[in-house]
């Protein structure tokens, strides 16, 4: 490997860190979760679609996923390793024979459908992502029943050390 491989590669690990992305293709139907700055705030927003295209190209990897809104096909190219980028869910595998699958700009209504894969290897990796998804819902339910039970404590706390402190003054008294 040469150097900027390897410093290509370094930064795709700290892009990555902490993140776990599916494995997707074209013709999958995903949801991918985006962040969005709004002046102070930030909330995070779902663009779902069906992805057409996908670049395998190191850290400049990107993908492409189009969706009808209101009737107008609407497109847009996503940095795979983007720190805007919060998560991609497979929502749906499709049964495609191309990489790219620009031929569905064309298309409307019934003719823009894509089949289903249905095959062993789509239902193993569908497998695999709901158990990838439970362990994470299982970790986030952890972290905010810690949470809850920290913000309980505190708020016993408070009062105890209330009444603690009119204890010793009525001791002193």
């Amino acid at each position: 490997m040469n150097i900027l491989q390897e410093i290509e590669q370094e930064q795709i690990d700290q892009l990555s860190a902490g993140k776990s992305m599916p494995e997707f293709a074209p013709g999958d139907t995903i949801k991918v979760n985006v962040k969005v700055v709004e002046g102070e705030r930030e909330r995070i927003q779902a663009y779902e679609g069906v992805c057409i295209a996908r670049k395998n190209d190191g850290l400049h990897s990107n993908f492409t996923v189009r969706k009808i809104s209101y009737g107008e096909g609407v497109e847009r190219i996503f940095p795979l390793y983007s720190p805007n980028l919060e998560s991609v869910e497979i929502l749906r595998r499709g049964d495609v024979r191309r990489a790219k699958l620009y031929y569905l700009r064309g298309r409307q209504g019934k003719r823009a459908r894509i089949a289903e894969r249905t095959d062993g290897y789509a239902a193993k990796l569908a497998a695999a992502d709901r158990e990838i998804a439970l362990a994470a819902k299982e970790k986030n339910k952890q972290v905010s029943a810690a949470k809850k039970t920290s913000k309980l404590k505190a708020k016993v706390k408070a009062p105890v050390g209330a009444i603690e402190a009119k204890v010793e003054v009525k001791t002193e008294d």
